[in-house]
């Protein structure tokens, strides 16, 4: 598996920016392998920060989108068929459509990083027929600090980027209690603005 991984990620390298997107558009290798890897051309002279930031950010939300539309257009049905191709279980539907019920359309950002329901969440975003232009904005919101700190963490550990699960760790722990705070305090928000206009 180790070794596909590899031959995969030396296919994309070649492609250069465009290979960050497609890699983190396709989702077949984790987005943090992906931009870990990313992160190493970086040190290498490759690619550079900026343009390999603009590509993972795009590349991130591209991959969002098409679970968006399968969610508007498909449905709940659609997904519980095809979603196994996508590695994407009823278990996952449930637990994001609850969060996503629960919480509202911040859930969008907040969710992007929390395991199990960071990419599942967006179908029930697209079922729930959430405006376009909002669901993207979230998304690409979340996808910059995401993409920004994996790249940075691959720029550091250079020829050791595929220990970046384990180096990132006591990192994505106070990322992820940041990140759902701040959804908290959005969807608090939220619900004090809608109490104060039933007033």
């Amino acid at each position: 598996m180790k070794e596909l991984i590899y031959s995969l990620l030396e296919t994309l390298a070649d492609l250069g920016y465009y290979g960050i997107a497609l890699g983190l558009m396709i989702e077949i290798i984790p987005s943090e392998i992906v931009l870990g890897y990313g992160g190493y051309l970086i040190s290498l002279g490759r690619v550079d920060f900026t343009g390999a930031v603009i590509a993972g950010v795009v590349g991130g939300t591209l991959a969002q989108l098409f679970l968006y539309w399968m969610g508007y257009y498909g449905g709940r049905p659609f997904l519980e068929k095809f979603g196994k191709y996508l590695f994407i279980s009823s278990h996952h539907l449930d637990l994001s459509e609850k969060w996503f019920e629960k919480y509202g359309a911040g859930v969008i950002f907040t969710a992007r990083f929390i395991p199990v329901v960071r990419h599942a969440i967006s179908i029930p975003a697209g079922i729930g027929k959430m405006p376009l232009w909002r669901f993207t904005v979230y998304t690409a919101a979340a996808m910059i600090p995401w993409t920004v700190f994996f790249l940075y963490m691959g720029i550091q550990l250079g020829t050791n980027w595929t220990q970046i699960k384990e180096n990132a760790e006591p990192y994505v722990l106070p990322m992820i209690l940041i990140m759902t705070l701040a959804g908290i305090g959005y969807y608090l928000m939220k619900k004090n603005e809608a109490g104060e206009k039933r007033i």
